[in-house]
């Protein structure tokens, strides 16, 4: 049984990830953090059953005995838990979004300095990881493309983890080509997206969404549009969580994205 900690333990996707490392037979969930609920049983305060996993309030105190900590928290804060975690010999999954390639580099080298694994992906999906995967091998062969990013009209981070963690790795297979490089455009420069290291990425922010992300790929006369759309329930990230959860004890060094690790 892999013993794990879940940081943002009752947000809108730990809540179906307690539930579903509670239920599981692979996993002993040992303690949560969840600043407003510390003190507190993660079960009663889910289901109002005891399950005898505590509710701390930092993750300092929710590390003793864990091999894995899950962390679905914010960008503000996600960076300094996986650290601490590491520092402690504790392997990571990064669910929250927010962090930068140079957040990347230091969680790696962090985690290669103490012989520990994280995986890090800006969505477990296994569909998004299936549309990433197909984005990179299209980028091979095709010279352009942009990437739109759809979220809610609430979520305060931009582009999303999903957006940026795709854009990052499409310009690591090569830059795209601009007839007309955003600079240069007559008119606010806005208007072409922002630059995430090379690709211009275009966030929409508005209610109806959740979470979508759509690389366009384009060449004379012909159009490649891969996208991947989420609905209303966090439910399509549990299982590529507990995947990576699964597998991240036997790496060192970071993992970046569900689909490095399902299909190398």
């Amino acid at each position: 049984m892999i013993k794990v900690c879940l940081s943002g333990a009752t947000g809108w996707t730990g809540q179906a990830l307690a539930l579903a490392l509670q239920e599981s037979n692979e996993f002993t969930l040992v303690s949560a953090v969840a600043r407003k609920s510390a003190g507190k049983d993660l079960g009663n305060v889910l289901t109002g059953a005891w399950w005898n996993v505590p509710i701390f309030a930092t993750v300092d105190e929710a590390l003793d005995g864990v091999e894995v900590l899950i962390d679905y928290t914010s960008h503000d804060v996600v960076k300094q838990h996986v650290l601490l975690a590491i520092s402690r010999g504790v392997h990571g999954i990064v669910g929250s979004s927010g962090l930068t390639g140079d957040d990347f580099a230091d969680i790696d080298a962090a985690a290669r300095e103490n012989s520990v694994g994280v995986v890090a992906a800006g969505n477990f999906a296994i569909t998004a990881a299936i549309a990433q995967a197909a984005a990179l091998l299209a980028a091979k062969y095709l010279p352009r493309w942009e990437v739109i990013d759809y979220a809610s009209a609430t979520k305060p981070d931009v582009p999303s983890g999903t957006a940026r963690e795709l854009a990052e790795r499409l310009s690591a297979v090569h830059r795209p080509e601009f007839d007309i490089a955003p600079k240069d455009i007559a008119g606010p420069k806005e208007a072409r997206g922002a630059d995430i290291d090379g690709t211009q990425v275009h966030s929409i922010r508005l209610p109806g969404y959740v979470v979508a992300t759509e690389t366009v790929f384009g060449l004379p006369d012909e159009r490649l549009t891969i996208k991947f759309d989420a609905g209303n329930s966090p439910d399509p990230y549990v299982s590529g969580t507990l995947i990576a959860a699964k597998e991240v004890k036997n790496r060192v060094g970071l993992v970046r994205g569900l689909d490095t690790l399902l299909l190398g």
